[in-house]
Order: C-alpha cells, then sequence, then structure tokens
C-alpha cells in the first residue's frame, strides 16, 4: 500500500453532495455512521485520496485528506477557535518561520497551536499558556489528533502568563488571545527578544483602544497597529458570477506591535489627536506625548471646563 492510500489511522473528511464536512480517523473494522446510512472504514483503506464512496442510505461522499483549515473548522471545541483567516494572517504578521520560537498565551481548543506548530517546523518550538484545564485537555486532544501524537516542539502548561515563569528571554514571537493583555506586559516584556513581535487578538473595540494605549504607555514598543480581515466567497455558476449572500465578517482584531532594546525610548510620533480623543471621559493610559489635560485649539482647558 503507499502512502497516497488511505491507511489505518489517517484522517479522511468526508464531503456530501450538500458540501458538509465530516472529519474520521480510520480504523480497520469501524463504521461512520449519518443520517444518510452507514460508511465503512474498510471501503477506503487501500483506497486513493480523491475517491467516492457511497453510504448504506445512497449518499455519495468524496473522500480526501483534510487540511488544515478544514481540520479546525470540524474538530471538537468549548473555546471559540481563531478563525483560519486570522491563524493565516497572525502567522504572517508575526514573522513566524521555520526555527522560530513562539509563546502563545490563550490556547483555547489548540486551532492556532496547530497553525503555529506548522509554521515553525521541527527545528522551532510553540510554548502555550492556557488558564483553564478544560480547554487545555481539548487543545490537548485536537493537537495530537492532527500530529498523529505529541508534537516533540510543542509544551502546554495551565496558568496565568502573568505569573508563569518564562522558559525564555529569546521569543521571536508571543501570541495573546485573552481578555485583559494588558495585565501581562511584563510577562511578554520578559520573553520576547528585541525586535520580536507582539500579536494580539481582541474581540471588541473597547479591548483594542485600552490594549493599544497601554503598549503606547508602557514605553517598551514600537507604535502599534490593528487589523482586522474579511472574507466573502463568490457564487460561480455559468453567467451567475457574484458574491455570495453570507461571508465571514468581523471576527477579531489583531494588533502588532515589537519589542524595543532595553533601554530605548522610542521615537516620539507626530501626532494631532482627534478633538476629544483624549478629553475629559477619556479614563485610560496616555502616550507620553499627550498632556494629561489637553487644551482645545481655541485655549480653553477641557478638563476645567467639564469641571465648571
Amino acid at each position: 500500500m503507499s502512502d497516497r492510500e488511505f491507511q489505518a489511522g489517517n484522517l479522511v473528511q468526508l464531503t456530501d453532495t450538500r458540501g458538509r464536512h465530516h472529519t474520521i480517523t480510520l480504523h480497520e473494522g469501524a463504521v461512520f455512521h449519518s443520517h444518510k446510512g452507514a460508511v465503512n472504514h474498510d471501503d477506503l483503506i487501500g483506497q486513493p485520496e480523491g475517491c467516492a464512496v457511497t453510504s448504506a442510505g445512497g449518499m455519495t461522499y468524496l473522500a480526501l485528506r483534510p487540511i488544515l483549515e478544514d481540520y479546525v473548522l470540524s474538530m471538537g471545541r468549548k473555546a471559540a477557535i481563531i478563525y483560519p483567516k486570522d491563524a493565516f494572517a497572525i502567522v504572517g504578521l508575526a514573522g513566524i518561520q521555520p526555527g522560530s520560537q513562539v509563546v502563545e498565551a490563550g490556547a483555547g481548543s489548540g486551532a492556532l497551536s496547530c497553525f503555529l506548530l506548522n509554521a515553525v517546523g521541527p527545528s522551532g518550538t510553540v510554548t502555550s499558556v492556557e488558564i483553564r484545564p478544560e480547554f487545555a485537555e481539548i487543545a490537548k486532544r485536537n493537537v495530537e489528533r492532527w500530529f498523529g501524537g505529541p508534537p516533540a516542539n510543542w509544551s502546554l502548561s495551565i496558568g496565568d502568563l502573568a505569573e508563569h515563569e518564562p522558559e525564555t528571554a529569546e521569543a521571536d514571537a508571543v501570541i495573546l488571545d485573552m481578555l485583559a493583555p494588558w495585565e501581562c506586559l511584563d510577562s511578554v516584556a520578559a520573553q520576547l527578544r528585541p525586535g520580536g513581535r507582539l500579536v494580539t487578538y481582541v474581540a471588541t473595540t473597547t479591548q483594542l483602544s485600552r490594549w493599544v494605549e497601554h503598549l503606547r504607555a508602557d514605553g517598551r514598543w514600537t507604535e502599534p497597529r490593528a487589523t482586522e480581515s474579511l472574507v466573502r466567497t463568490w457564487h460561480l455558476e455559468g453567467l451567475s458570477v457574484r458574491p455570495d449572500h453570507r461571508m465571514i465578517g468581523h471576527t477579531a482584531f489583531l494588533v502588532v506591535t515589537r519589542r524595543l532594546a532595553p533601554g530605548v525610548v522610542p521615537p516620539t510620533r507626530r501626532r494631532r489627536p482627534a478633538p476629544g480623543a483624549y478629553g475629559p471621559d477619556y479614563t485610560g493610559p496616555r502616550p507620553p506625548d499627550v498632556p494629561a489635560n489637553p487644551v482645545t485649539d481655541s485655549g480653553e482647558n477641557t478638563n476645567t471646563a467639564a469641571e465648571s
């Protein structure tokens, strides 16, 4: 039997005639059941990838090995996964490549862990930290299922990154997916090498604003930038070529910044904040170049005006 033929232990994605996906692990003598009838695993073992198999109920399935994008969308979870569109962006924005040392906080269901491990390759390392034991167990199970066992270059620990003892001070990238990333700034700075990339996944605009202002006020980071990605598929049928009615819209913002060398003061950014951006209603941290009592164009102190 060649490596291109399905073997016991392989992950296989079955796609029915309506485009629904089912990911199974092949075992001799096992049976896949659905409301369209059963499919014997033995009918797939020994067959080439890209074959078709028919269930007892007459449903025809296309059988292919899943790519990681397929796998993470169908794997078991409790925590919401980081969608493939965001995982692709994180790997690129963080500059992750074979041999990179990566720290991930907020492993969730293990989706991003799989993408990071694929990107760093056998010569790199991924250290994942998850505060909730039940999520860590699911992440462990999903990662090991994808790789066929525990990856030798992956470590998963349960705890709070803010209290986590750094395994390295030379990480090339740190990825954060948590509710309050500003609580972990000192821990992240201690683990990231100068020039290393910090990418943070935040879901809301209030988190986004607070996180960016903490980074600016901290003084150990380059000017942060934020992005989001939207994915729209297209309907393609003869002359009917148009956007699909559904799309993958906002899932999160990705905030990117880089670690400065110790003792380096970031250059003062030339800015003119929008009126009211740091006015009396703003209570968060302020960039070093923004005064605590901003003055309007007319020369009026906004805090004084608010008090009167």
